[in-house]
């Protein structure tokens, strides 16, 4: 009758002495009942208490938030006992991304310190403000969470004995965060890996595990199974019924002897018929859009018991995601052919893809199966699913250069991925792009680490002798200049010349090819708005003006692209001023047609990022500005009659060299 009590006993050996079960025990006594000092019986008698007491008020809310409260007093994370560890795991998520500029804008401090090891550590301390917001959504994570249990097993739907549910609870209490483990030299290639929760302490930041109720049925029925075998003499027990879809039977019997919730509950978690080999083979669905600012339940409800990582199954943080841009999520089919099991995770950030998308396998990679449908809706993104993939691309890279250069191993000259890396620090090719607003700082700062005078011979091919640094140093073998711009410095430049800067390897003279003419003005109209490229009303003037002229052939132009500043003003500067100093380098005008040419053909240009055409002036005033705002490409017509700002870039067309 009592087996479940015997269980407990001998699983929580201080239960039939803790302050609850003496409680019960003196109440019974005081009210003159029949009092037993065996063990068994006091944990039955403080069972009968909790069934009391925590079943049937679901329709009392008070009852109900009363029990609620005291399990987040003494359970959910309290402010001072939040780890560093927590905000330096916040910070290096934002820095990986290349938002590291975006997060000292916000008031993050770096403080770096050497232990007495003699080992460097780095600490971020973040604003009162922003500390204020994480830790409300982390508590309110946590309460949610655990909230789903409490409700659960006082529901009329967890039909289970209160010893069990006692066993759940008490364990779920003590488990940490779920993690899917790659396995090691692994020869199946198609099983993911194995699963545990962490052990929950005081500071633990996760939330409390997934509520899947299968999984739930299936711990808890095999634990029954067991515990009664054991009650049997031991010449009439059976070994319990392997019911795992992995393990083989001996490791299915030494999990179960371990009589661990933790680790049952895990199992049975990972082995959801979703998400094993065949469950993952299925890969049809489809995508649900939740747009931005709407109510976030539907989106978490659609998760949470689902043995995922994603931070998003958490309500608040979903919420906070939800403010920032619309969160895409593919539901593959589920046995009955219904849109229900999560695989990929898109959020965005305003029309940006906010960071790289999540999947279910460990570390919430993408999954071996579901990669072709990720592919094909990148492309349904159109020019936004190219950049992710440069961006994405490049913080791999830099996040690789940073951990190489931290072991002291980034320097092997005769490797080529070496030298490609190199390359992508040093922005040769072009300017890196990270998953924030501003430059990645991480760039500047590995750049200090190294010796640029040796890294431009490596990246150049090259000698010292083949880099120019004055006017009268190049010749037709220069590789590579760096030095002043000079009166019709672009005329002796080698035309075919790649490497230019003023100074190496901050201020590189970009050049562009592109291909201008062979279409008539109503096309390029056409395929501008075909582009969804933002063209207003007065650019698309500009071009139907008489002063707007195409070629009838095809011609290739290459651009040349300057700041003020690079053309040697250091102060808001007229036009007229501005066209001169590019002309006395050796440039010229654009045609008025590189305007919507360069802007159809420049598709991975950074947010915010604008270029104005160096053209002569359509109407007297007008020349095309070509930019990227709030994810979406822009060809906007710019008034010339004020002065420009030392920043502001122009581009301008490469001359042929006649000499």
């Amino acid at each position: 009758m009592n087996e479940g009590s015997h269980f407990l006993d001998q699983k929580y050996r201080g239960l039939r002495t803790s302050q609850p079960v003496e409680h019960e025990k003196a109440r019974k006594k005081r009210s003159g009942e029949k009092v037993s000092e065996k063990p068994v019986e006091k944990i039955a008698d403080f069972l009968s208490v909790l069934e009391r007491t925590h079943l049937g008020h679901n329709d009392n809310p008070l009852v109900f938030d009363r029990i609620k409260n005291y399990y987040h007093k003494e359970h959910v994370i309290k402010p001072e006992d939040i780890p560093q560890h927590y905000w330096n795991q916040q910070a290096g998520i934002m820095i990986r991304e290349g938002r590291g500029a975006d997060m000292a804008q916000a008031g993050v401090e770096k403080e770096t310190f050497v232990d007495k090891d003699g080992k460097e550590h780095t600490n971020y301390h973040f604003p009162e403000d922003l500390r204020e917001q994480k830790i409300e959504i982390l508590r309110n994570n946590q309460e949610r969470s655990l909230d789903l249990w409490v409700n659960y097993l006082t529901s009329d739907d967890a039909l289970y004995p209160m010893w069990a549910k006692y066993w759940a609870f008490q364990s779920v209490l003590g488990m940490g965060k779920f993690e899917k483990i790659q396995i090691e030299g692994e020869e199946d290639e198609q099983r993911l890996g194995k699963a545990r929760f962490q052990k929950r302490t005081k500071d633990t930041v996760s939330s409390f595990p997934y509520l899947n109720p299968r999984a739930l049925a299936q711990t808890i029925g095999i634990m029954s199974e067991r515990i009664a075998e054991k009650q049997k003499p031991k010449k009439e027990r059976q070994p319990i019924k392997n019911v795992s879809a992995q393990l083989a039977d001996p490791e299915f019997q030494k999990l179960l002897s371990t009589e661990s919730f933790s680790k049952l509950y895990a199992q049975f978690l990972f082995e959801m018929p979703e998400y094993s080999t065949e469950g993952l083979e299925e890969t049809r669905g489809e995508w649900k859009k939740y747009p931005q600012g709407s109510d976030p339940k539907k989106l978490v409800e659609s998760l949470e018991s689902y043995p995922l990582e994603w931070c998003t199954v958490n309500l608040g943080t979903a919420e906070e995601q939800l403010k920032g841009g619309d969160f895409y999520v593919y539901y593959s089919y589920d046995e009955g052919g219904n849109s229900k099991i999560p695989r990929i995770a898109i959020r965005m950030l305003g029309q940006k893809i906010a960071e790289p998308p999540r999947g279910i396998a460990p570390d919430q990679s993408i999954d071996p199966y579901i990669g072709p449908v990720l592919e094909k809706k990148m492309g349904a993104f159109g020019q936004e699913g190219e950049l992710y993939k440069k961006r994405a691309g490049d913080m791999e890279i830099l996040t690789q250069i940073e951990e190489k250069t931290k072991a002291g191993i980034f320097n092997q000259q005769e490797d080529q991925n070496f030298i490609n890396h190199l390359k992508v620090l040093y922005e040769i090719d072009r300017s890196m792009q990270g998953f924030g607003f501003r430059k990645d700082p991480r760039i500047r700062e590995l750049r200090e680490q190294r010796n640029p005078e040796e890294d431009m011979l490596i990246i150049f091919n090259c000698t010292p002798e083949e880099i120019a640094r004055a006017f009268e140093q190049i010749t037709p073998d220069t590789k590579a200049y760096i030095g002043p711009l000079t009166k019709n410095i672009f005329h002796k430049l080698p035309q075919d010349l790649e490497h230019i800067y003023i100074e190496f390897p901050e201020q590189k003279i970009r050049k562009t090819e592109i291909e201008i003419g062979e279409k008539s003005k109503e096309e390029l109209i056409k395929e501008l708005l075909e582009a969804d490229i933002k063209t207003p009303k007065e650019a698309l003037d500009m071009i139907k003006c008489s002063d707007f002229k195409t070629l009838k052939i095809r011609k290739n132009v290459t651009l040349v692209r300057l700041s003020v500043k690079n053309l040697g003003f250091e102060k808001n500067t007229a036009i007229d001023d501005i066209y001169q100093r590019a002309q006395e380098l050796g440039l010229t005008l654009s045609p008025a047609e590189v305007g919507p040419h360069y802007r159809l053909e420049y598709r991975d240009q950074p947010i915010g990022e604008w270029v104005t055409v160096g053209m002569k002036q359509i109407g007297g005033l007008s020349v095309f500005s070509v930019g990227r705002s709030s994810g979406r490409e822009c060809l906007y017509n710019q008034v010339t009659n004020s002065t420009w700002h030392p920043i502001r870039e122009f581009v301008f067309c490469l001359c042929k060299n006649e000499s």
